[in-house]
């Protein structure tokens, strides 16, 4: 592998890094700028009963804090990374664990820890800034204590 090769592949594994941050240091201010285009296409309908879309990155910053701020600590592990980078695009294939874990008083002695298990599948495009997702996709091939996500808890 030739060292822009090798360059890239290391952006892009540390992007993911970034990403995962964003949820675990619930840090919505500068992350979200330095990891996503704007706009971004996203796709979590594996664990959300929603269509793939196509949002501005306010709106999802906005989506992704009140979607975090109900656990106190998440832990999100991006591993495995095969990557393909073809010019100024690239594709990452990645083994998530991602673990979120409520309040005590939410979880009303019961399971207090929402956990999904899964790939992502996502498009990044080389900016002058540096490489930024801007297509984001979860597959989720195991969850449990789904009732915890928080879309459930909101539905409490």
């Amino acid at each position: 592998m030739d060292t822009q090769t090798l360059s890239d592949r290391s952006e892009l594994v540390e992007l993911h890094g970034r990403y995962a941050d964003i949820a675990d240091l619930k840090e919505f201010t500068e992350l979200p700028g330095l990891v996503f285009t704007d706009p971004v296409t996203l796709d979590f309908g594996s664990v959300a009963d929603i269509p793939p879309m196509t949002v501005p990155l306010s709106d999802y910053v906005e989506t992704l804090r009140a979607a975090f701020a109900p656990y106190v600590a998440t832990h999100h592990t991006i591993t495995g990374h095969v990557i393909e980078v073809e010019g100024d695009r690239a594709t990452i294939h990645a083994h998530v664990r991602a673990e979120h874990w409520c309040p005590e008083e939410l979880a009303a002695g019961g399971p207090d820890r929402w956990l999904v298990v899964g790939f992502y599948d996502n498009e990044a495009v080389r900016t002058p800034d540096g490489w930024r997702l801007d297509r984001v996709k979860l597959t989720a091939t195991h969850q449990e204590n789904a009732h915890l996500s928080s879309a459930g808890l909101a539905s409490r």
